[in-house]
C-alpha cells in the first residue's frame, strides 16, 4: 500500500494477532501500539475501564469520585495553567520573547474561540494524567501557520506509525473530530502530548496500570458508604432452637431488613417471636484499622499523581519545618516534568529553527516578602538589575529615566584587568 492510500485510510486494518511493538518491527508499513503493554492494552480504545480484584468499577469516573484523587487534579492542573509558556528566540545575546509571533499569541492568550489559555492547559494536562495523551486538532491560517488548537477526545485518537529506513518512523492519526466527522491525519494536523510511554509513540494510561490501587480505594469507600446507609448496625443472625422452612427463612430475613435496616429504620423497636433471639457480629472499625488504612490509600494516591501529601491535606506527618523549600521541590520536581514534556513537545510540533517554547514558573518561587526584598537588594546594589526591574518584581510601576535604568557598580569594586576608577572624578 501507497503512502497516499495509508493517509486516506484504505486497506484492510492490522489484525491485533499481527501486530507488533513499533521499535522491534524492522518492515515497512502500518502498525500501531495499541494493545500492547508499552501502551496500556485495550484501556487505550476502552474508556469505560473495568472492574478491579476488590469487586468494584474502576474508570476515569468512578476514580475522580475519590477527593484526593479529584484535588490532585485540581493542584496539578491548575498549577500547571497558572504558569504562562513563553515563544522564545535564543541567541549570542540572551532569551529573547516573542511577542508579536502568532504562536505567543496561540499559548498565551487564545488557543480557540471557545476556552481561554487556562481552560486549555488546564484539560491539556488533565487528559495526560487521567488518560496518558492529550490529542489537539491543529487549524491553520492562510501562511499555514497554526491559529486554532482544538482539543479532541483522547478515546477518539488512535495513533498509527510507518518505517522507512530512510526517513524512520512517520507518525498518523485515525480521529473523530468535534462534528463527528472522522479522517486519518498526518502528525503535522494533530498536537499530541504524551504522557510517560515505554515506546516514545503513546503516554501510559495511569488508571488502567494503577486499577487495583484505585480499586481499593473506591472499595473502602463503598464499605463505610453502607456502614452508615445500614445506620452503622453490625451484621445481624436470627437464632432459634425450633425448625424454620427454607421460605420461612426468606421472609424473616426480608421482613428484619425491611423494618430494622437502613438509617429510615434507626431506633426501631424488633419484637421477635418463635424463640428468635438475635445475635450481633462484632464489627470494629478501630480494631481493622479502617482510619489508618483511608489514610495510607491517600498516600498511595499522592504517589499515583507525584503529589506531596500535604498538598492533599493529608498532614498527619507534616512538621512545616520550610513550606518555601517544600514548594520549590513542589515546583521542580512534581510540575518540572510536566513543564518539560508539553514545552518540548510544543517545539517539536511548531517552534521554528532556534525556537523554543519555555514555561516561567517565577511566580510559585518567590518566597516571602521579606525574603524576596532582601533579595532584589542585594541584587540590586550589586548591580545585577536597575531599580526598575526590582520594582517590577512586585508590580509597582517604574520610575523612569536614568533615576530608573541605571545599573549601579560598588565602589569598592572594579573590571579585572583594569585601573579602578579615581573616587574623586569617577574615572
Amino acid at each position: 500500500m501507497g503512502l497516499l492510500d495509508f493517509l486516506r485510510g484504505s486497506g484492510a486494518s492490522t489484525p491485533v494477532h499481527a501486530r507488533q511493538e513499533p521499535r522491534l518491527s524492522a518492515e515497512s508499513g502500518i502498525s500501531t501500539p495499541d494493545n500492547t503493554f508499552q501502551t496500556g492494552g485495550p484501556w487505550i480504545s476502552f474508556p469505560m475501564g473495568g472492574p478491579s480484584k476488590a469487586g468494584v468499577m474502576v474508570n476515569e469516573r468512578t476514580t475522580m469520585s475519590l477527593p484526593a484523587v479529584m484535588q490532585a487534579l485540581r493542584i496539578l492542573t491548575g498549577v500547571f495553567a497558572m504558569v504562562p509558556m513563553y515563544y522564545c528566540r535564543k541567541d549570542g545575546t540572551g532569551t529573547h520573547r516573542l511577542e508579536g509571533d502568532p504562536l505567543y499569541t496561540l499559548m498565551n492568550q487564545r488557543p480557540n474561540e471557545a476556552q481561554s489559555h487556562y481552560d486549555f492547559r488546564e484539560i491539556l494536562l488533565g487528559d495526560v494524567l487521567m488518560t496518558g495523551n492529550f490529542y489537539a486538532y491543529v487549524s491553520r491560517d492562510a501562511l499555514m501557520r497554526p491559529s486554532v488548537l482544538t482539543r479532541l477526545d483522547p478515546f477518539g485518537c488512535q495513533p498509527l506509525q510507518t518505517f522507512d529506513r530512510v526517513s524512520g518512523q512517520q507518525m498518523f492519526y485515525d480521529a473523530t473530530l468535534p462534528d463527528g466527522s472522522t479522517g486519518r491525519f498526518p502528525a503535522r494536523d494533530i498536537w499530541h502530548v504524551r504522557g510517560m510511554g515505554r515506546n516514545g509513540l503513546q503516554g501510559l494510561n495511569p488508571i488502567a496500570f494503577m486499577k487495583e490501587a484505585f480499586g481499593e480505594n473506591l472499595a473502602t469507600a463503598s464499605f463505610v458508604q453502607n456502614y452508615w446507609r445500614n445506620n452503622a448496625q453490625p451484621p445481624t443472625v436470627l437464632s432459634t432452637d425450633k425448625s424454620i422452612k427454607p421460605d420461612e427463612r426468606q421472609a424473616i430475613k426480608d421482613d428484619w431488613k425491611s423494618r430494622f435496616s437502613g438509617v429510615e429504620n434507626a431506633g426501631e423497636t424488633a419484637v421477635l417471636s418463635n424463640g428468635l433471639k438475635p445475635i450481633y457480629m462484632p464489627v470494629n472499625n478501630k480494631d481493622g484499622q479502617l482510619v489508618e488504612t483511608r489514610t495510607m490509600q491517600v498516600l498511595d494516591i499522592a504517589r499515583a499523581w507525584g503529589v506531596p501529601p500535604h498538598l492533599l491535606f493529608e498532614l498527619s506527618k507534616a512538621t512545616f519545618g520550610n513550606i518555601e523549600q517544600q514548594s520549590l521541590e513542589f515546583v521542580i520536581y512534581h510540575l518540572g516534568p510536566h513543564f518539560s514534556r508539553v514545552a518540548a513537545s510544543a517545539a517539536h510540533a511548531f517552534a521554528a529553527s532556534g525556537c523554543a517554547f519555555v514555561h516561567d514558573p517565577s511566580d510559585l518561587v518567590k518566597g516571602g516578602f521579606l525574603d524576596r526584598a532582601q533579595g532584589i537588594a542585594a541584587l540590586r546594589n550589586g548591580g545585577v538589575m536597575s531599580t526598575d526591574e526590582g520594582r517590577a518584581e512586585f508590580g509597582l510601576n517604574p520610575v523612569g529615566g536614568d533615576a530608573g535604568g541605571e545599573i549601579w557598580r560598588p565602589i569598592n569594586m572594579g573590571i579585572s584587568g583594569q585601573p579602578s576608577p579615581d573616587p574623586a572624578t569617577g574615572s
